[in-house]
C-alpha cells in the first residue's frame, strides 16, 4: 500500500513540475475542490448546528443538572450529618450528665441509708440498754424477794429453835418481813 501512495505522490510531483508551478500549488487544493469542500463543510456544519448541537447541549445540561442535584444532595446530607452529629454530641453530653446525676443520687441515697441504719442502730442500742436496765431492776427485785423469803425462813427456823415452839407460819413471816423492812430502812 505504501508503494501505491509513493507512486501517486510521484505522479503528482511530476505533473506539477511539468506545469511549472510553484510549491504553493502543492499546498492549496484546486479551486473546484475548495468550493466543494466549503459547501460540504457548510452542510455538515448546518446539520451539526441544527441537530447534534442541541442534543449535545441537552446532554450537557442534563449532566450539569445531575451534578447540581448531586451537589445539593451532598450538601443536604452534609448538613443533616452535622445536625445528627450535634444531636449525638448533645445526647452523649446529656447521658454523661444524667449518669453523673444518677451516681450523685445513688451516693446521696447511700449516705441516707447509712445515716438511717446508724440512727436505727443507735435507737436499738438505747432500747437494749433500757431493757437491760429494766431486767437488772427486775432481777434485783426478784433476788431481794428471794432473799427476804430465805431470811424469813431462816429466821423462823432460828426462832423456833430458840423459843422451842412452833409459831404460825404466816405470823412468823409477817414478823420477819417487818424486821427486814426495819433493817432496810436503817441502811
Amino acid at each position: 500500500m505504501n508503494l501505491a501512495w509513493t507512486v501517486i505522490v510521484a505522479q503528482e510531483v511530476e505533473q506539477i513540475s511539468e506545469e511549472g508551478s510553484s510549491g504553493a500549488a502543492l499546498l492549496l487544493p484546486a479551486p473546484e475542490e475548495l468550493i466543494a469542500g466549503i459547501i460540504a463543510f457548510g452542510i455538515i456544519f448546518a446539520v451539526v448546528w441544527k441537530f447534534a448541537l442541541p442534543a449535545l447541549q441537552a446532554t450537557i445540561e442534563k449532566r450539569q443538572d445531575a451534578v447540581r442535584m448531586n451537589l445539593e444532595a451532598a450538601e443536604k446530607a452534609k448538613v443533616e450529618a452535622e445536625s445528627l452529629l450535634l444531636d449525638y454530641r448533645a445526647q452523649v453530653a446529656g447521658a454523661k450528665g444524667e449518669a453523673s446525676d444518677i451516681v450523685a443520687e445513688a451516693r446521696d441515697a447511700g449516705e441516707a441509708v447509712k445515716a438511717d441504719i446508724i440512727a436505727r442502730a443507735e435507737v436499738e442500742a438505747d432500747q437494749i440498754k433500757v431493757r437491760a436496765g429494766e431486767e437488772i431492776v427486775s432481777e434485783r427485785e426478784r433476788a431481794e424477794a428471794d432473799l427476804r423469803r430465805q431470811v424469813a425462813d431462816l429466821s423462823i427456823d432460828v426462832a423456833e429453835r430458840v423459843v422451842g415452839s412452833t409459831l404460825d407460819a404466816d405470823a412468823q413471816r409477817d414478823l420477819v418481813d417487818r424486821y427486814i423492812d426495819e433493817l432496810g430502812g436503817v441502811q
